[in-house]
C-alpha cells in the first residue's frame, strides 16, 4: 500500500487513494492511511460476523468513497460476492509467485516461497491478477520474473521479491490509468478457475 501511495504523491501515478480498508484493526496499513490523511476503516468479521453484512459494508464503504479500482495489498480474506459483482473486473491483487504456480488457498507469504524452493524452481517472481471467486485464479495482468538462487531461503527470496511486487503493482496501475492496459479486455471467463 505504501509503495502505491508514495507513487501517487511523487506523481508517478495519476491517482488518488481514497480509502483504506483492513480486516485487521492492528494493520500498519491503517496507521499509514491515517498518517497520509486517507480515510481508513477496520471492517472485520469480529465486529460483523454475518459474511453478507460484512461484504455489503466493505462494498458500500468503497462506493461511498467513489473508489474506481480496488487494490488488494495485504488483504488476506476471500472477497465476498457482492463486492466481486459490484467491482467485477476492477479488483486487483498481487501474488509473490508466477501464477498459476504456487497459488490458491493457503498460498501466501512464506508458504509460497517455501513451496518454490522445495520444488527446486529456477525462477519465481510476482504476478498482478484480477480477482475472481477463487483464490489466485483470475486473469493475469502482469508478471515479472527473477532467478531463484541456490542459497535462497524463504526469507531471502521474499526479501528480493517484495520490491519486484511493489514496482510491478505501481507499473500495472499506471498502465491501467494511462489506457495502455484495458481491464475490459479481460473477461472473467478467461479465468482459470
Amino acid at each position: 500500500m505504501q509503495a502505491i501511495v508514495d507513487a501517487c504523491k511523487a506523481g508517478r501515478l495519476a491517482a488518488n487513494p481514497v480509502v483504506v480498508i483492513s480486516n485487521n484493526g492492528e494493520a500498519k496499513a491503517l496507521e499509514r492511511a491515517m498518517a497520509e490523511g486517507i480515510p481508513g476503516y477496520h471492517i472485520g468479521s469480529a465486529a460483523f460476523p454475518d459474511p453478507d453484512e460484512l461484504d455489503r459494508l466493505i462494498t458500500n464503504t468503497l462506493l461511498e468513497h467513489e473508489a474506481e479500482l480496488v487494490i488488494l495489498a495485504g488483504y488476506m480474506k476471500k472477497i465476498g460476492p457482492y463486492l466481486l459483482e459490484t467491482y467485477q473486473g476492477r479488483i486487483l491483487n498481487v501474488h509473490p509467485s508466477l501464477l498459476p504456480r504456487f497459488g490458491g488457498r493457503g498460498m501466501y507469504g512464506r508458504h509460497v516461497h517455501e513451496a518454490v524452493i522445495a520444488a527446486g524452481e529456477k525462477e519465481s517472481g510476482a504476478t498482478i491478477h484480477l480477482v475472481v471467486g477463487e483464490y489466485d485464479t483470475g486473469p493475469i495482468l502482469a508478471q515479472r520474473k527473477l532467478t531463484v538462487q541456490e542459497q535462497d531461503t524463504p526469507e531471502m527470496l521474499a526479501e528480493r521479491i517484495l520490491p519486484v511486487e511493489h514496482e510491478l503493482y505501481v507499473d500495472t496501475i499506471r498502465r491501467i490509468i494511462s489506457g495502455d492496459l484495458k481491464l475490459d479486455s479481460y473477461s472473467i471467463e478467461q479465468s482459470r478457475g
